[in-house]
């Protein structure tokens, strides 16, 4: 399955990211803790999608509990702007996406599991 001719799991992580830099730009109406809780709230969602979209869940779901996780603690955990709680959403995702996707594939169910010839 291909979202817009890329692996949904990009697409997904890129959306996250897109969501923070909007945040992080100030183009809302939102309080640092309104957009805190909204870019956590989706980060995790779309994580969750996209942890179920590939195989092994694990990377997947690692980088989606980071992302939330470090938005929502720059969010409630300290006083800091609206901006720099984008900012943290999109760095964290872009590396945990960088750094996870050797280790993921798409997940297909009609795919097979394993070799097919030697």
């Amino acid at each position: 399955m291909r979202i817009f001719g890329r692996e949904p799991v990009v697409v997904l992580n890129t959306l996250s990211a897109v969501l923070g830099l909007v945040v992080s730009l100030g183009i809302t109406s939102l309080t640092a803790a309104q957009a805190g809780a909204t870019v956590a709230v989706v980060s995790a969602v779309l994580g969750g999608i996209a942890a179920a979209m590939t195989r092994p869940v694990a990377p997947q779901a690692f980088t989606a509990i980071v992302a939330a996780g470090a938005t929502a603690v720059a969010a409630y955990g300290y006083e800091v702007s609206q901006e720099t709680v984008g900012a943290i959403n999109v760095l964290v995702l872009a590396v945990l996406t960088l750094l996870t996707r050797v280790q993921v594939t798409p997940s297909n169910p009609s795919a097979p599991t394993g070799p097919t010839a030697i």
